[in-house]
């Protein structure tokens, strides 16, 4: 596997603090898994983070904060047992969300061959399976807030450039492209996005509110 396009160092800053949306992270999550140059830069931006917090000067605690945290100690926690990577298409992060293969994924149809599944994260952004069959396009559109689109099988090409397996489309408000899966094997994508699409053409609009794209 091959990485051409990679996460930017905003992204990986706001993922090592903890400060993305469950959806967008888990689709940083899921490229670090795949690309040693990211894992690399991430422990990088961890390990400045961990410097700061070590020179960072003390903060008094609020009142009662010991008592509370010693009331929980007797809890019973159910920890989820992690679940067993199924399926190579399906890297670790996302395997635990899917039930390790893409295979028990359920799938809605979208028209025109595509299909989608949304995925149970918290949040306002919304994560979702992409699988677009090859030769086949997607509605030309652009982009009311930030989309990252991971590809996991397959690949495709838009306005920019050609993305493949492991590769990261990061579009902003300002992209309007129109992407099309290569002929060959389908093209399955792991998207995350935290507004609607803005779609160019009327049947796409139509269908918006019930796909939640």
């Amino acid at each position: 596997m091959t990485i051409r396009h990679h996460i930017s160092d905003s992204l990986l800053l706001a993922h090592s603090s903890g400060n993305l949306p469950e959806a967008f992270g888990l689709v940083v999550a899921t490229h670090i898994s795949l690309c040693d140059e990211c894992r690399a830069r991430l422990a990088a931006f961890e390990a400045v983070g961990g410097s700061l917090m070590e020179d960072a000067a003390p903060v008094a605690m609020a009142a009662g904060s010991l008592a509370a945290v010693m009331s929980r100690l007797d809890r019973r926690i159910e920890t989820p047992r992690p679940v067993r990577r199924l399926d190579p298409r399906a890297p670790a992060p996302l395997a635990d969300y899917i039930g390790g293969s893409l295979d028990a994924v359920r799938w809605r149809p979208l028209g025109g061959g595509v299909r989608q599944a949304i995925l149970p994260t918290g949040g306002e952004a919304i994560a979702r399976l992409l699988w677009i069959p090859g030769g086949q396009s997607v509605p030309d559109h652009g982009h009311r807030g930030m989309e990252l689109t991971l590809v996991l099988q397959g690949a495709f090409r838009d306005e920019t450039d050609r993305f493949g397996p492991g590769d990261l489309e990061i579009a902003d408000e300002e992209m309007e492209h129109t992407p099309v899966a290569e002929p060959g094997p389908d093209c399955i994508c792991l998207a995350a996005t935290d507004a609607p699409l803005r779609f160019n053409s009327l049947l796409p609009r139509l269908v918006q509110p019930f796909v939640r794209i």
